[in-house]
């Protein structure tokens, strides 16, 4: 049988658990990058068990968790410090906070020894629904299965219409990791709001926690770099400890929301912040692109996907777009709570958010997508929260 062939364009990490899932499922597997190098910025990154379980199958899972954070609970905190969530971690339902560069190392490390194809300063700009790639260069190549995984802001998506709209919000978010010292917390999360302001505290690794920060679009003081530390002490003083380690290598981004036409033509399909990017008001994201990748493997490579790739891609699209849907409308709905509150009535936000946490169907709608078992796990036991 003649080995099927991918092409996969963006090595991020939606794009380099496809190929790394891919290759372990047979396939040939070339990845292509814009940039001279493969590069993370270095902040954290939340990994659900829908993530971890993800990382497992792909056999990059002890690598890219080494250093993690074991994350035991997320708390929401008002502006008086009180608290309005707690979201419990156990064994079978596990959160780790690493280095975002470890997790994209350990999947450049698996894609290599997977001998995936990676291609550097290789600029797509065109894809066709026969699955072949154009580039800048004017070079083009043929494969089965055309991955577009080159972000929110994809210039490729375009190529089969895919866009139904962008969504800017009203937010910008500032990212950072910060100094550790003793006496911080290393396994809770802490997220304190202060109307429509949040600062984020991260456990991340030996030596340095991750920050997150966001603020109104509008608001200038909040979005300047380096960050205002006046400002942000003005707005979390429960937080001063961690404010004053706040780092001049701070990085500040939109917070867009994606939302497609269709994830696929032909031999096209679309996945990742390309497909459905979301703020990272859940931390789940990239958590759901690993999910939707899994599934596009798993169909593309059974009998199915051999026979009319096309029609499974379709149907593809049909079996994960409700949970994408939901993950997205949550974060969505999240953001809206915390940015468009009316600032007179933050008492009754936190009363009510405070009562509204404590139902199952909080709990279930939120942690849908996080507690999603993905396509191609098999392991039947989950591994303990120790890393040990």
């Amino acid at each position: 049988m003649t080995q099927r062939t991918v092409e996969i364009i963006g090595a991020g990490l939606a794009g380099l658990v496809a190929a790394n899932r891919f290759a372990q499922l047979g396939w040939k597997v070339r990845i292509h990058e814009r940039n001279a190098e493969l590069r993370m910025f270095g902040t954290g990154i939340w990994l659900w068990e829908s993530g971890l379980k993800t990382l497992e199958t792909i056999c990059a899972y002890a690598q890219a968790v080494e250093r993690a954070r074991v994350i035991r609970e997320w708390q929401i905190r008002d502006h008086r410090g009180s608290v309005l969530m707690s979201r419990l971690a156990h064994a079978g339902d596990r959160l780790m906070l690493p280095p975002r560069a470890d997790l994209y190392q350990a999947l450049i490390d698996r894609a290599v020894a997977q001998r995936v194809e990676i291609f550097t300063s290789s600029l797509a700009v065109a894809v066709a629904p026969d699955g072949t790639t154009t580039f800048e260069s004017g070079a083009t190549s043929h494969a089965d299965l055309v991955i577009v995984a080159d972000g929110a802001y994809s210039r490729i998506r375009e190529s089969i219409l895919g866009t139904k709209w962008i969504d800017f919000g009203s937010e910008v978010g500032i990212r950072m990791l910060i100094d550790e010292e003793p006496g911080d917390i290393r396994d809770t999360l802490i997220e304190y709001w202060n109307g429509p302001w949040r600062l984020l505290y991260n456990p991340c690794t030996d030596g340095r926690n991750y920050i997150f920060l966001s603020a109104p679009v509008g608001d200038e003081r909040a979005r300047k770099l380096p960050v205002d530390v006046a400002l942000w002490t003005e707005k979390f003083p429960h937080a001063a400890d961690l404010i004053r380690r706040f780092q001049v290598d701070s990085r500040w981004d939109r917070l867009v929301n994606v939302k497609c036409r269709k994830w696929s033509e032909g031999r096209v399909a679309i996945v990742g912040d390309a497909a459905h990017a979301m703020p990272p008001n859940l931390g789940q994201a990239a958590n759901t692109a690993f999910i939707n990748v899994m599934a596009l493997a798993e169909l593309a490579s059974g009998p199915a996907g051999e026979h009319d790739l096309p029609a499974t891609l379709r149907a593809w699209e049909t079996q994960q777009r409700s949970i994408t849907d939901h993950v997205q409308w949550w974060s969505y709905l999240y953001g809206y709570v915390l940015g468009k509150w009316p600032a007179s009535l933050l008492s009754l936000r936190s009363d009510v958010v405070r009562a509204i946490a404590k139902t199952e169907w909080f709990d279930e709608s939120l942690n849908r997508g996080a507690r999603h078992v993905p396509a191609g796990f098999e392991r039947a036991a989950p591994l303990p929260m120790s890393l040990s």
